[in-house]
């Protein structure tokens, strides 16, 4: 239910689960507990009522006609044996069909693997298939019987040339593993919360927990490839190295409303916003149900929200007066992509961790190597820092077990105080 066969005791790895994530595994135990419960009343009250009259035979007939409440009673008994065989089926089409990550086949993605078993204790390195993408960004992680596996998404291999992003796909195979390190794809925890997906809201919610959860796996086990995996999860494999990773980040603050809060509700992922603003600031856990506030932002906005009124928003005359007057603190010399062969001047992370904030043009601006190691200071902050942010004094670890906010460096986030024991 909690360990994946690591290591690390019955309770797995705790600095790094989301603290969300156990109260709302009761939860899901605990509903799918009073679903069979109401199975077993509903069968024996259906099979001690033969002889009801009036509306209990009404009622009755209702759950015998065939229907799908008929359906849903006699699936409800069959639903381990039904993970089971998806699972198994699942595993055996991978084997089948898929390229199996070796020492011999994609050495270097295996390595991945192999480094993140050994980081989170796992006892037994998992399988790990590259499956075909067709344009799809994604990977993940499941099991069967005693088994366990990892498939990543061709595309997230294509992220290739001089663009290439390896530190991405470490996050992205750290992310993964991470969630066998966490016990997520346990058979009997599957079996013990499978009806909480059918609660709205709850079970969206304790699948967010469980995505934070490996994304705080991902984090320890490649703090380098955070800004990578956002651009590429927002942005795509060849727009991602585009993205800036501070934008992205403070927008979760900004923007706002019961429409955009309803959006991560029915997700059973983060939204990229919420997301990357819990991979940036390490002093607090990601948040589940409620926008981070705006005091947290670093930088002040360069554009409105959408939640804001349409009369707060500029004219076209305004907005092109800025963009003649301002240029980005690191020009890109491609803003439409970066392509496999292709060389660039710019780093990949100058751009990522860039200031998001428009700075003056002309001679009278900073120079692009000036701006890449001087951002403005982050909202509610007098000084400049460089590359990021220093946390108010006091604030040490956070309720996720990892360290302080991480300092951005040009090559993207730290862990200023790693602790060997919390892996």
């Amino acid at each position: 239910m909690l360990n994946g066969a690591t290591v690390h005791g019955i309770a797995g790895i705790r600095g790094l689960r989301h603290p969300a994530e156990i109260p709302l595994l009761i939860a899901a135990v605990l509903t799918t507990l009073m679903g069979y419960g109401m199975w077993f009343v509903v069968i024996s009250w259906l099979a001690g009522s033969s002889n009801a009259t009036g509306l209990e035979a009404e009622v009755r007939s209702q759950f015998l006609d065939g229907g799908t409440l008929s359906q849903v009673l006699l699936v409800i008994p069959l639903v381990p044996l039904i993970v089971w065989a998806v699972r198994a089926i699942m595993y055996a089409q991978l084997r089948a069909s898929s390229v199996q990550m070796s020492p011999t086949q994609f050495p270097e993605g295996y390595r991945m693997v192999v480094e993140a078993a050994r980081e989170f204790g796992l006892r037994r390195v998992p399988d790990a298939y590259v499956v075909l993408g067709n344009g799809q960004i994604n990977a993940f992680a499941s099991g069967h019987g005693f088994r366990r596996f990892v498939a990543v998404y061709s595309d997230l291999f294509e992220i290739g040339g001089q663009a290439r992003d390896p530190e991405a796909l470490r996050f992205i195979i750290g992310h993964e593993v991470g969630h066998l390190a966490a016990g997520h794809v346990s058979y009997f925890r599957l079996i013990f919360s499978q009806l909480v997906g059918y609660v709205p809201f709850l079970g969206q919610a304790f699948s967010r927990a469980q995505e934070y959860t490996a994304d705080n796996h991902g984090y320890a086990n490649a703090p380098q490839g955070v800004s990578g995996a956002m651009g590429v999860l927002a942005g795509g494999k060849y727009l991602g190295a585009e993205v800036n990773t501070h934008a992205l980040a403070d927008r979760a603050t900004r923007e706002k409303g019961f429409w955009l809060h309803l959006s991560n509700w029915l997700s059973s992922h983060p939204i990229n916003t919420w997301r990357a603003h819990a991979l940036r600031d390490r002093s607090r856990p990601g948040r589940i149900m409620i926008r981070p506030p705006e005091s947290t932002a670093w930088f002040p906005p360069s554009a409105p929200s959408g939640s804001g009124w349409s009369d707060s928003w500029p004219t076209p005359e305004q907005m092109l007066s800025v963009l003649e007057s301002t240029t980005t603190s690191v020009p890109s010399e491609e803003q439409f992509g970066r392509y496999p062969g292709v060389s660039y001047e710019t780093p990949r992370n100058e751009l990522r961790w860039a200031s998001p904030v428009p700075v003056p043009a002309g001679p009278a601006g900073p120079t692009a190597s000036e701006a890449a190691y001087s951002t403005p200071a982050p909202a509610g902050e007098q000084q400049p820092v460089s590359y990021g942010y220093t946390p108010p004094a006091g604030q040490e670890d956070g309720p996720m077990g990892g360290s302080g906010t991480a300092p951005l460096s040009p090559q993207g986030p730290q862990d200023p105080h790693p602790d060997p024991g919390r892996h």
